[in-house]
């Protein structure tokens, strides 16, 4: 079987081992975790969509994120939600001058099973958790119907 790969392969130059390498690469970047205070600096905030008896409820953890840099918008069935996270922190003490930025945006776009009525909408924010609650539209009761199976004859 060895006669059947080209020799140049056989000196570290096989290309199949320098892809898988290249991949392993890339995952094992990709599962590191951020460091602290980065906790979704272009990706996305932890988000629970819950059905309620009314409509659904979404709440996305946002701390760090102030009210004013968070953007809530409904199009017909979509959700979208957007945000900044903007953080600066300086220390001035006697012998030493410390200062910290950190910057952060996300951006989620979910489909929603009903147009809720933009006007019924609403959002609020508490210690970092955003809730958003979406009515079901008056008209958006259930479409299933049970069809009787009928004899023939």
């Amino acid at each position: 079987m060895s006669s059947l790969i080209p020799s140049f392969w056989n000196d570290g130059n096989n290309p199949f081992v320098s892809l898988q390498k290249e991949m392993d690469r890339l995952f094992e970047d990709f599962g590191r975790k951020m460091p602290a205070g980065q906790s979704f600096g272009g990706g996305f905030p932890s988000i629970n969509v819950q059905e309620t008896e009314t409509g659904l409820e979404l709440t996305a953890e946002l701390p760090g994120v102030a009210e004013k840099d968070i953007d809530v918008q409904v199009s017909d069935n979509t959700l979208t939600l957007k945000g900044e996270k903007r953080e600066e922190k300086t220390i001035d003490e006697k012998d030493r001058h410390v200062s910290e930025r950190s910057f952060g945006s996300f951006r989620r776009v979910m489909p929603l099973p009903f147009s809720p009525d933009p006007d019924a909408i609403e959002a609020h924010m508490d210690n970092g958790v955003l809730t958003v609650v979406l009515p079901r539209p008056a008209d958006a009761g259930p479409k299933a119907k049970k069809i009787e199976v009928k004899r023939k004859g």
